[in-house]
């Protein structure tokens, strides 16, 4: 019986500066699937022409993957989900530049993330839902923000995709939100597995880098509203009235089209209440500077008011790096009670953790990868390629 070619599934890649998340998140799951099922899927990467070179080289050296620059993938660099790729797929039915470039690739199936290709896509698709943020936080959108999101979602939903979500909490808010969906819904909890290339850097040439103490707290989100940054800054001015002067080191994005100038006011924030040598902002670091920061932190802080499945509490998770979370229904299910938790508005929480926290970590402590990770990888991505051959199953019977 000759042996099954790999399935071809079109990717649009998310520049990272965008959304971080978004790319570790593709990142990880074709260096999983190289390891785990090789064979099985061939990830074709379709990218603008003025997307990141070095980001898209170090996914186009993940073997199997192929990478297509293209101008009709130009709109991620202005933007996830650009408003007239939305419109054209609404409009004729299909977004006909980007269907073009599937068929020239011999694409066989399409993973549509912040992009929809239109109800008349000639091929099967996976609509992967991150969360439902304008469902959850609709203050942080504007009104036409809100209703593109919305009817993006709601599109693809009556074009019979198959909704991939990555939580039972996120399925939960799918059914209150758009009720009546009783079939095409899988829930694929990620687990990531960082290759060694990026474990490789040294964790104290890192932290000596960038002036950092010993003893630290890294908190590496996007500086959007909804991460909840002010929260961190808050927690560290009680803390500093209290007499400990505790470090938090952040790093990511401060680009939010939704609010320019929120980091300056921030940071202006900060200088005024003296808090410049605790609230450290690093910027966009590399990679393997991200690991090596949370592989030696006293913990992990993620307070954000709205995660679909945190990309930073999987990585911690990967290397047993103490959590402090915000106590959101995912980040429950997520670590499965293994962190210390507190309310979004909970200033005064966060603090008494981060001081009990303080006292007791042991400054120079590396962490490794946990030997139970591969087993949670493994499944990652079965559960993924078993979802992948249920819909191309569905498709060839209709």
């Amino acid at each position: 019986m000759p042996e099954r070619a790999p399935l071809r599934i079109a990717f649009t890649n998310i520049p990272r500066r965008l959304w971080a998340g978004g790319h570790n998140y593709q990142r990880n799951l074709f260096e999983a699937l190289n390891r785990h099922a090789p064979g099985s899927v061939t990830p074709v990467l379709f990218a603008g022409t003025a997307d990141d070179s070095e980001e898209i080289a170090a996914l186009a050296g993940i073997p199997a993957v192929e990478v297509v620059r293209s101008p009709v993938f130009d709109h991620a660099a202005t933007g996830l989900a650009r408003a007239t790729d939305l419109a054209r797929a609404i409009a004729f039915g299909l977004d006909g530049p980007a269907i073009a470039e599937f068929r020239t690739r011999k694409i066989d199936m399409v993973f549509e993330s912040a992009r929809f290709f239109g109800w008349r896509l000639p091929f099967p698709a996976i609509a992967w839902f991150p969360d439902f943020q304008h469902r959850l936080l609709p203050h942080l959108f504007s009104r036409s923000a809100y209703w593109r999101r919305d009817l993006g979602f709601r599109i693809q939903l009556a074009s019979g995709r198959h909704v991939m979500l990555s939580s039972a909490s996120a399925l939960g808010d799918l059914k209150r939100f758009y009720p009546g969906l009783s079939k095409g819904v899988s829930v694929v909890r990620f687990a990531t597995e960082p290759p060694a290339s990026l474990l490789a850097t040294n964790p104290s040439d890192v932290i000596a880098s960038y002036g950092l103490p010993p003893r630290y707290f890294y908190l590496p989100n996007q500086f959007w509203r909804h991460k909840n940054h002010q929260l961190v800054v808050d927690a560290l001015d009680l803390l500093k009235r209290r007499g400990l002067g505790v470090v938090v080191a952040a790093s990511g994005s401060t680009l939010d089209f939704r609010e320019p100038g929120r980091f300056e006011a921030m940071m202006q924030e900060v200088k005024a209440r003296g808090l410049e040598t605790n609230f450290r902002h690093l910027g966009m670091i590399p990679l393997d500077h991200v690991y090596a920061l949370l592989r030696a932190s006293a913990a992990l802080i993620n307070p954000s008011e709205c995660e679909g499945w945190s990309t930073t509490v999987e990585e911690a998770k990967s290397f047993g790096v103490p959590m402090l979370l915000s106590g959101l229904e995912v980040h429950r299910e997520q670590t499965e009670g293994r962190a210390r938790y507190f309310a979004i508005r909970d200033a005064e929480a966060l603090a008494d953790h981060m001081s009990q926290v303080a006292r007791s970590a042991d400054p120079g402590i590396v962490r490794d990868l946990l030997p139970n990770l591969d087993e949670r990888v493994k499944a990652f991505v079965a559960d993924f390629v078993r979802l992948t051959a249920d819909v191309m199953q569905g498709a060839r019977s209709r």
